[in-house]
């Protein structure tokens, strides 16, 4: 279907502002341009700011789309890509990768105080890590990584020792590399526990306090904040094509 002279200026701008085009914002185009259009001006609130620089916005993009809350595949897609074209190397987009995989222990962050406070009211009993030298140990090598503590870890440290030594190592693996900075490390941490799909709120805190002290400035924690709050959009350019394909569908059998 050709598109109007209105839809056409909207898909210029897009991609001149967006520098990037999709065959899914074509089915938003064709379906509500205006829809589209004030979108692309949302959207380009963090672009026009520039207080992070053209490839740690990507990093964001690409952590945001890859969470396992969200798993956005054409976003990840579409910003590796651009990564890449901005002068990602391989090993500074696998550190992100690695970091967006270490949002699932807060499962365990938030459930395993549940846990305890359930079995302390069942009036049932928990045999707690009982090796303090132990305990010591895991916390040093903890904060030997991270550089903080907070008590969110206290309940999954009680509960099972040898799960948090191992995510201890696990989350390790992205920190001992020198591919990403501290700074820029915090700043994709902040991103993944802002998104809307996971609003993990002691991390936002964690994550934003740390970022500050490597470094980063308020108006880049907002850049980060500005680029997350937009993965609403998901929604639409997951059902746009299949509102059209059904839609063309009926009009077939009307046919």
């Amino acid at each position: 279907m050709q598109l109007t002279e209105r839809q056409q200026q909207i898909k210029d701008d897009f991609i001149r502002i967006r520098q990037t085009w999709a065959p899914q914002w074509e089915s938003i185009l064709r379906l509500d341009c205006e829809f589209l259009d004030a979108y692309l001006h949302l959207s380009a609130v963090p672009l026009r700011k520039n207080h992070l620089d053209a490839k740690v916005k990507e990093f964001i993009y690409i952590a945001a789309n890859a969470s396992s809350t969200h798993l956005f595949g054409p976003g990840i897609q579409m910003h590796l890509k651009a990564a890449l074209a901005f002068g990602a190397t391989q090993d500074e987009l696998m550190e992100v990768l690695e970091l967006t995989s270490t949002v699932g222990i807060h499962a365990s962050n938030v459930a395993f105080p549940i846990l305890l406070d359930v079995l302390n009211e069942e009036g049932l009993c928990h045999d707690p890590c009982d090796d303090p030298q132990r305990r010591a140990t895991l916390k040093r090598k903890f904060v030997d990584v991270h550089g903080d503590w907070d008590s969110t870890w206290e309940a999954l440290l009680d509960a099972d020792p040898d799960l948090f030594e191992r995510y201890v190592a696990f989350a390790a693996v992205p920190w001992r590399a020198a591919h990403l900075s501290p700074k820029v490390k915090e700043l994709i941490l902040c991103a993944l526990d802002a998104a809307a799909t996971h609003l993990y709120a002691p991390g936002i805190k964690t994550h934003m306090r740390n970022a500050l002290r490597h470094g980063a400035t308020a108006a880049e924690i907002v850049e980060v904040i500005e680029i997350v709050s937009v993965i609403g959009i998901h929604g639409a350019l997951v059902g746009a094509p299949m509102l059209e394909e059904n839609l063309r569908s009926n009009e077939r059998q009307a046919g």
